[in-house]
């Protein structure tokens, strides 16, 4: 009698190549890199490099973050050698040509995301400057957290954006379903992390700012937001307006593209 075979995890499987391919590739050594170039075009490193920057452009339309392993796998491939000088070339296009900035918010995972490196015009409103409805209704979010100390109840983001006539439970005409955009999107973005709190029943989450959110957004223009929200001098909160001018700004956040 035939044995019949274990069905196989794919997702699990597929998972874990993808993280042996992660942990197997070493960067090469400046010695290795240099050699590597010796026996390329100018041209083939400059296709390269393009490709590179053009994969992360069309990620970033979604604000989806960049993991090391995805891109030498699906982009890098057989110049895996000269991977630092193609992302010291990526980086430098990103900030010469578009006005960005290339920056590893996980470290230990090697995951990039692009951050924009153009400061928003002396005297602009941060309310004003939100054209899209998405952003405003993130803007808002970050907002409660960070004048909750950099830690609010899931509860309490529904409730404020209820006043706001945003109901999670009901399709909106900007945002479409919101408790997907808030709960899925903006946490796949990097923007929000939802931690669930222990021995609660039902299951209860707290939010705080994602790692893209703490890169990219400055907690000084958030506390001009809500000092325009409500009509406040920002230095009325005095606390939260220590923290957020002693905290280093979303330009200052280190590139180290080349890790």
């Amino acid at each position: 009698m035939t044995q019949r075979k274990k069905p196989v995890n794919t997702r699990t499987s597929t998972q874990s190549r993808e993280d042996d391919e992660d942990t197997t590739f070493t960067l090469p050594s400046t010695s290795q890199v240099q050699r590597g170039l010796e026996r390329l075009t100018a041209a083939q490193v400059d296709q390269k490099t393009a490709e590179v920057v053009q994969y992360f452009l069309v990620k970033d339309q979604k604000k989806i973050p960049v993991r090391r392993a995805d891109l030498v796998k699906n982009v890098v491939k057989e110049y895996r050698h000269i991977y630092p000088e193609i992302m010291k070339r990526a980086a430098r296009t990103f900030e010469q040509v578009f006005g960005l900035k290339l920056v590893i918010i996980d470290p230990k995972n090697q995951v990039y995301i692009l951050v924009n490196n153009l400061e928003t015009p002396e005297g602009a409103s941060p309310i004003n400057s939100l054209t899209n409805p998405k952003t405003g209704l993130l803007f808002v979010i970050l907002s409660v957290i960070f004048m909750k100390g950099g830690v609010a109840r899931e509860t309490l983001i529904w409730n404020v954006l209820k006043k706001l006539r945003v109901d999670p439970g009901e399709k909106h005409e900007d945002f479409g379903d919101v408790k997907k955009l808030v709960t899925d999107e903006f946490v796949r973005q990097k923007y929000l992390e939802f931690l669930r709190v222990p021995h609660t029943e039902p299951v209860e989450h707290t939010v705080q700012w994602g790692q893209r959110a703490q890169v990219e957004v400055s907690k000084a223009k958030i506390l001009e937001f809500m000092g325009q929200l409500y009509e406040q001098d920002p230095q009325s909160w005095s606390q939260h307006y220590r923290e957020a001018h002693s905290s280093p700004s979303s330009s200052q956040a280190s590139t180290s593209s080349q890790r």
